[in-house]
Formats: structure tokens, C-alpha cells, sequence
């Protein structure tokens, strides 16, 4: 694995941040993963990708472990103010955007990875959950949050900055490879 490749991919897509992950600083935390639960993003138990139907923490933690490095990537806008949602929704799209494009430049040139986004899949309009399968498995990313880690802790132990400021929004998704 050519760990340059990997991250000159990544900064082709325009993250405004690139950087190496060490994945054992990998912690998959039950608090978070309850937070998923409160359903503050009418997301729970509503998508492939977010819980329960992503896997226990038991599951993701041991799909992990066989990634041996991995980098983190953000995408980071301004806003008005914290009230700025058009802002908040534009750069989560964007990010989005980039991710997805990302996973597929990776997946075209072989490069074994596993992929945890920021949010819900939104591959989808409407997602299959719990009716039918997945309509896009290959495609689809959990977020980092789904998979119960704790982004902004994830991004200080690996020395990258998280925030920007009260007039910024940033997006984190990280990629796993052997």
C-alpha cells in the first residue's frame, strides 16, 4: 500500500483537511453509540447505515482491527453564525460529495478500505430500512459517530484540528486500509 497515493487521492477531491490516522487511537465508545439512540437525527433504527442495522460496536471494533492505517479527512465551510443552517447543509453536501467520490476513486483502483463518513447514507432518497436490502452495499458508509467514536477525540489524538472557530462547520470521515 502506497500510503502517498492514498493521501494525494484524497486531497485530488479538495478536503481542506488530509492527514494520517493511527488507528489505534480507535475507540468505540458506548456513550456515543447512545447518542445515536436519542435520535437527534431522526436517523435511528430508520437507515442501513446508522443503528442498530450497522452492527454492534463488538462488530465494527473487530472490522477494524484487521486495518493496520488510515487517514482522516474534513471538510470545513464558513457561516454566519450558528444559526447559519443553508451554510450547514451546503458544506455537509459538499462533504458528502467528496467522500462518496473518494470511496469510489479507491474502490476503481483496488485499494481494500473501510470507509466511516459524517451522518446518514443519503445515497439514497428513501432509504430500504428494515423492508428490503440495501440497495447500494458496496456504496454505503456509516459515520464515525454510528461506528461510536468520539470524532472531535479521534481527530486530537491524532493531532488534527477540529475546531475552526464560531463562523466555521466542519465535516470528519476517516478511511481505514490494510
Amino acid at each position: 500500500m502506497d500510503m502517498e497515493k492514498i493521501l494525494e487521492m484524497a486531497r485530488a477531491q479538495g478536503f481542506e483537511t488530509v492527514a494520517p490516522l493511527d488507528v489505534s487511537t480507535l475507540k468505540f465508545l458506548p456513550e456515543v453509540r447512545d447518542m445515536c439512540a436519542a435520535d437527534r437525527c431522526q436517523s435511528y433504527n430508520r437507515s442501513w447505515s446508522c443503528p442498530p442495522a450497522c452492527g454492534s460496536l463488538e462488530e465494527i471494533s473487530e472490522k477494524c482491527r484487521a486495518y493496520t492505517s488510515g487517514i482522516i479527512v474534513q471538510t470545513v465551510g464558513k457561516r454566519e453564525d450558528e444559526f447559519d443552517f443553508e451554510s450547514i447543509v451546503e458544506v455537509n453536501e459538499l462533504n458528502k460529495k467528496r467522500f462518496n467520490a473518494l470511496a469510489r476513486a479507491y474502490s476503481d483502483a483496488e485499494i481494500d478500505n473501510y470507509a466511516m463518513g459524517s451522518g446518514a447514507c443519503q445515497l439514497c432518497e428513501k432509504c430500504t430500512y428494515p423492508d428490503d436490502k440495501c440497495r447500494f452495499p458496496d456504496r454505503m458508509h456509516s459515520s464515525m459517530e454510528a461506528s461510536g467514536l468520539f470524532v472531535s477525540q479521534v481527530c486530537k489524538d491524532n493531532g488534527v484540528k477540529y475546531y475552526y472557530g464560531p463562523d466555521a462547520i466542519c465535516f470528519v470521515g476517516c478511511f481505514l486500509f490494510k
